[in-house]
């Protein structure tokens, strides 16, 4: 027998470190060749990680959370024949290959699990843990486990130290419930409490917004649009083209207006280079589509808006959206835009704020579209009407350009047939 150790590898673009944020696989698992063995996570993309090789696992070289380089030992496999020579030179030199995988595990020692622990726990009856007990799991399974209404302190964590498996959901969900196993229901008071580590996603985010309200000079600027024409033309195509070409909602649209107003505000469609000093404006607009998902939120990129017409942006950005919140979308995918376009829809709300997406410079953000009256003409009409708030990078765009060009967006959707004139 011999031992085949995977390697951290290259995600490319010169990423020296990503972080480790699930194993699919415990110690003492047989795996399969190309079995996923774990995701780690580089910027805001998560990478699945295969194994080469079918054998049984010896050593896992990391916690879920921990960053790691790229060239590290990520995982150590037993397997039929030799295994790869090429990583025995990280051993030291004066121990057996026997010895040298038990002395691997010793400076980082790692929590197993043994093959009796499945079978003690099916026998336990379910107690709770205390409020400074510190359930693990992944975002992943803290998803199944909200879907399923299961409190993840009734459950017992098979993995390194304690940490919760799909496995642990299946065989809590596959097992009679006893009556001091069900969660506090009704007007009872609760004393629990749960301390959620933020690692993956979640630690991604909380960088780059730290980092963007840190260093940009953030100021939003909101304007009252009145989409009464705007909606009475979408619904007039989605009638006429909707079955051959797909239903259209007010996103293409919104994109559209703004590739025509960047026209003549080329310095907002621009990133910021604050450490090299250079602005860089953009003629293609690779519009950002902010995307809320289980995980936490992602920006896709619809790239060259400026050359899709409505169907064909809506198109791809129900596309992007739908990988990043399935967590199937690429880097590229999730890299490269020039401005963002945030909204949340029917949960839109008045106003908002939103951060601006470094490097770029501005954020348009679309707040609910709501009915109310209006005077027109010295006439009260009832019409749809709808906030924009954006923000933009003061230290690069002046005030007085992100309120016109905010006035030409909105120019354009309240006559939206100026949407098409070239």
């Amino acid at each position: 027998m011999g031992t085949h150790v995977i390697k951290m590898p290259d995600i490319g673009e010169g990423i020296a470190q990503v972080e480790l944020v699930e194993w699919f696989v415990k110690v003492g698992d047989m795996i399969a060749e190309d079995q996923v063995v774990a995701d780690v996570m580089t910027d805001k993309a998560t990478v699945e990680i295969p194994s080469p090789v079918s054998g049984k696992v010896l050593a896992l070289g990391g916690q879920p959370g921990e960053v790691m380089a790229v060239g590290s030992e990520l995982i150590r496999i037993e397997v039929e024949g030799s295994g790869n020579h090429v990583d025995a030179p990280q051993a030291k030199p004066a121990e057996p290959e026997p010895a040298q995988v038990k002395a691997a595990a010793q400076p980082e020692p790692r929590i197993e699990a043994q093959p009796q622990v499945a079978a003690t726990h099916a026998a336990a009856p379910i107690v709770p843990r205390e409020a400074h007990d510190k359930p693990l799991a992944s975002p992943a399974v803290r998803k199944r486990a909200l879907d399923a209404g299961i409190e993840l302190r009734y459950v017992h964590g098979s993995g390194p130290a304690g940490r919760i498996l799909h496995e642990d959901l299946d065989a809590f969900i596959s097992k009679p419930q006893s009556s001091a196993g069900q969660a506090p229901s009704g007007y009872g008071k609760r004393t629990d409490s749960e301390q959620v580590p933020v690692i993956g996603l979640r630690r991604k985010i909380a960088q780059r917004m730290q980092d963007a309200k840190r260093r940009v000079a953030h100021f939003s600027y909101v304007e009252e649009i009145d989409v009464t024409n705007l909606e009475a033309l979408r619904q007039q195509l989605n009638a006429k083209y909707g079955d051959s070409r797909g239903k259209l909602t007010l996103l293409p649209f919104l994109v559209r207006a703004m590739v025509v107003a960047l026209r003549d505000f080329p310095q907002i469609n621009a990133t910021y280079d604050d450490e090299a000093q250079v602005i860089t404006r953009h003629g293609a607009v690779h519009v950002g589509i902010a995307t809320q998902g289980d995980n936490g939120l992602m920006v896709p990129v619809l790239r060259h808006a400026e050359a899709g017409n409505l169907w064909s942006n809506a198109s791809e950005i129900a596309r992007v959206a739908h990988a990043a919140r399935n967590n199937k979308a690429s880097r590229e995918e999730l890299s490269g835009s020039t401005i963002t376009l945030t909204s949340l829809g029917a949960l839109g709300g008045i106003v908002s704020t939103p951060v601006v997406n470094t490097p770029e410079v501005a954020i348009v953000g679309v707040n609910r579209m709501v009915e109310r009256p209006v005077v027109i003409d010295g006439q009260i009409v009832v019409r749809k009407m709808m906030n924009l708030s954006s923000s933009f990078d003061h230290r690069v765009v002046d005030g007085m350009d992100a309120a016109l060009f905010i006035q030409a967006v909105r120019g354009l959707l309240e006559q939206p047939a100026c949407l098409f004139v070239e």
